[in-house]
């Protein structure tokens, strides 16, 4: 049977059990206990995440009830879209369950690679966008899955409406078959320069944003520029900002909200060549798709 008690609370009440806040660690690195309030708080998220984790497969009974097969196997999916840092920590987390202390639990190796940002893709892969917004607020994990699905900037999410309504700009000469063999509801985002471009959002997502449209029009104000906003999501500095802190909770690390942009340049370019185009022509495409225009730019998005 699962838990009554929501994924916070089970973690909560592990770390409760376990704090030893004022007794020095020094002499005491080997007690189990936790000795200090910012490891407290790392352990709290961590066992967050793995309740959320078991209550997603429906697993029996809380977080408690944890064996040291359901363990490995948490951690071995989370190495999948962790660092080694956090998968650490979530090791030593586990680590103060009542059925785990005590219990040899292996060293799980990250198949993530985190060197730094200037050395390796800042995309992220489908499974953590999905973690990420896991970790948000409904408007805000909506507009992170819009925001991944078309490759939009952090500020053209306010700027979303159907292409019905207002079309792409007239004076680029768009490539006809740059959205060919894809299934969707067209939409159009004002990007750099003023450029209206066409971004094609699956039919489900279309469906979600289209139940928030407001009923009017109305103005927000974003680094200091005022936009037109005909749905009620989130975007720009706030959304990106959240994107962020979601990011560094569920993953341990963040390579920004623009990270997206570097994940749909990259499976674009997929889809491009799949659809039978040679390398330059899909890479004109997509560039294109992401208000570029200049294929030497989005090349930096596809290291």
């Amino acid at each position: 049977m699962a838990s009554f008690r929501s994924a916070s609370k089970q973690a909560e009440r592990a770390v409760a059990r376990v704090l030893a806040i004022g007794t020095p660690r020094h002499g005491n690195r080997d007690d189990g206990r936790i000795h200090s309030l910012r490891t407290a708080a790392n352990y709290k998220q961590a066992l967050t995440n793995y309740a959320e984790w078991r209550s997603e497969r429906q697993m029996k009974g809380g977080i408690d009830h944890t064996t040291r097969d359901q363990a490995l196997q948490y951690l071995r999916d989370r190495a999948a879209v962790v660092g080694q840092k956090q998968l650490d920590l979530d090791r030593q987390a586990l680590r103060v369950l009542p059925n785990l202390r005590g219990v040899e639990i292996e060293r799980i190796k990250t198949e993530v690679t985190r060197i730094g940002l200037a050395d390796v893709s800042r995309a992220y892969t489908e499974a953590q966008v999905t973690i990420i917004a896991g970790h948000q607020a409904p408007h805000n994990a909506l507009a992170t899955e819009i925001a991944h699905a078309a490759g939009l900037r952090a500020h053209e999410l306010l700027t979303l409406q159907p292409a019905a309504d207002r079309p792409a700009s007239s004076h680029r000469e768009w490539s006809p078959d740059r959205l060919v063999g894809r299934d969707g509801s067209l939409y159009t985002v004002q990007g750099k320069g003023g450029l209206i471009r066409e971004v094609l959002l699956p039919h489900d997502l279309a469906d979600r944003l289209e139940a928030t449209r407001l009923a009017a029009p109305r103005t927000v104000t974003d680094r200091g520029i005022r936009y037109e906003q005909h749905y009620s999501i989130s975007g720009g500095q706030r959304w990106s900002q959240s994107f962020s802190e979601a990011s560094m909770r569920a993953l341990g690390w963040s390579a920004g909200a623009h990270g997206l942009r570097h994940s749909f340049a990259q499976q674009d370019l997929n889809k491009q060549q799949i659809s039978g185009k040679e390398y330059k022509e899909a890479l004109e495409c997509t560039s294109q798709n992401m208000g570029h225009f200049r294929s030497e730019i989005t090349l930096e998005y596809l290291r």
